[in-house]
């Protein structure tokens, strides 16, 4: 298997159709209580923010799996967003994993629901929370303009992308 860095563009159905996968387990987690689930969706966050959707047992199952049978077409969007939520689910799922093993359940069931509620608004509405927060950063300055280039010209990106050219 070979791992690549996170995409500087991503499609966003794809990406809508991951987060779908994570409320369905955050919602079972949740319900059931198994808290369980949490590390197992912080492994997999921990992956797809260090190493891109090629790392992600989520996301290579949707690419697989769902994504071929969904007849919508790619809608490519920035990536650098995507990952910056992405690590927002890393660390809120691995609290709510570190805060289980302590005991701490209260505090879990309000991460987790967190965890239902912002993979529920990228899936349903695509509006991803995390996006609009790397978008406030930037436009105050704490992420500088160069961490993502595609933000401001995602065409060129999308364009070289379909031309078969290496983003």
């Amino acid at each position: 298997m070979h791992i690549s860095r996170f995409p500087t563009i991503v499609d966003d159905v794809t990406v809508r159709l991951i987060a779908a996968v994570v409320l369905v387990v955050g919602v079972v987690a949740l319900v059931t209580q198994q808290w369980w689930l949490y590390a197992v969706l912080a492994v997999d966050f921990v992956l797809r923010t260090g190493w891109g959707p090629s790392a992600s047992p989520v996301a290579r199952f949707v690419g697989r799996f769902v994504r071929p049978r969904v007849g919508a077409a790619p809608r490519y969007t920035a990536g650098p967003p995507k990952r910056f939520a992405a690590a927002i689910g890393a660390v809120l799922t691995v609290a709510a994993t570190v805060l289980w093993l302590a005991g701490a359940t209260l505090p879990v069931v309000l991460i987790g629901v967190v965890m239902v509620v912002f993979p529920a608004l990228e899936a349903v509405f695509g509006l991803c929370v995390g996006c609009q927060v790397f978008s406030l950063l930037m436009r105050l300055g704490v992420i500088p303009e160069s961490v993502c280039v595609e933000c401001a010209d995602i065409s060129r990106r999308a364009k070289a992308r379909n031309e078969g050219i290496p983003a």
